[in-house]
């Protein structure tokens, strides 16, 4: 598959406004429009939104969203989702319009996460305003390296890793194997990062362990170390738990620091990752996470 970038993400939430204060107060994204009264639509870049919070009986990530380059690829898509045996459903049209989308199929992965494959976005120009006074989100020209990066819970790795590099044609970045303790018999958790068709590092990891709220992290970036600096003070200022001290990944360079969000899931806030050349690039294992920093609430 030509999947292109991480698109968007669904949110199911308890109290939507919780996430409109959060994500525009907060984080300095814009809040835009959207389909039905009761959801949150929020923008950082040319895409119409890129987080949509709907109401739920829970506080979770219920889905994200994977961008094809045209209907060809998305016809091809499908057939390759049917020649592996994973079922699908397709969007309504309730869907393409919440989405801004023209086509689109829906499928859980080998770890039950909720996926969409869509083609033909939306790109309505409009200007990205943050509230706070953000420069910019980094997403690529015209959105096209996404939003940045998920990192997915699942306990069957393996299996989980062989359908995103056997069927839906993402590569792999780089490899980490977590220990949290000194014991040597502890067997520890396994990272899996992987790449689609643009110069982020990862646009997905897959983790081998369970989360309830469905998602392990989402990561946003901005363009400063001083627009990082600026949301952990008011991460500090609002009590917001920080569930990762400053600091700098190794595989990645990204500069950043973690936080809970209404979603009961954390959200990394970076800055300055690497942009890859995957033609002359070799998939590592990484055994440091970070250079410095990330001291990470367990």
């Amino acid at each position: 598959m030509n999947i292109r970038s991480l698109g968007y993400a669904f949110i199911e939430s308890k109290d939507p406004n919780e996430w409109r204060v959060f994500g525009t107060e907060v984080l300095g994204m814009m809040e835009v429009p959207g389909v039905g009264d009761e959801n949150v639509f929020l923008k950082i870049d040319e895409r119409p939104f890129r987080f949509a919070i709907v109401p739920g009986a829970e506080n979770r990530l219920k889905l994200l969203g994977l961008e094809l380059y045209d209907e060809n690829d998305f016809v091809k898509a499908i057939q390759e989702l049917e020649a592996s045996g994973t079922s699908y459903t397709r969007g309504s049209r309730a869907d393409l319009k919440m989405r801004g989308v023209l086509d689109l199929v829906r499928f859980n992965d080998p770890a039950g996460n909720t996926l969409e494959l869509y083609h033909g976005a939306d790109l309505d120009y409009a200007k990205f305003i943050s509230p706070l006074g953000i420069s910019g989100f980094e997403t690529g020209d015209f959105g096209s390296s996404g939003f940045g990066h998920a990192v997915l819970p699942a306990e069957n790795l393996d299996e989980t890793h062989t359908f995103y590099k056997n069927v839906l044609g993402f590569g792999d970045s780089d490899y980490m194997h977590f220990k949290f303790s000194d014991d040597p018999d502890e067997p520890g958790l396994a990272l899996k990062f992987m790449h689609v068709n643009n110069p982020r590092h990862h646009s997905v990891a897959l983790f081998g362990g369970e989360s309830i709220a469905g998602c392990i992290h989402l990561m946003l970036e901005v363009k400063t170390i001083d627009e990082v600096g600026e949301c952990l003070q008011r991460v500090i200022e609002r009590e917001i738990p920080i569930t990762s001290t400053l600091g700098r990944h190794t595989n990645d360079n990204m500069l950043s620091f973690y936080m809970m969000t209404p979603g009961e899931f954390p959200l990394e806030f970076g800055c300055e990752g690497l942009q890859m050349d995957w033609d002359n690039y070799t998939p590592t294992k990484t055994t440091l996470p970070s250079h410095w920093g990330h001291k990470f609430a367990l």
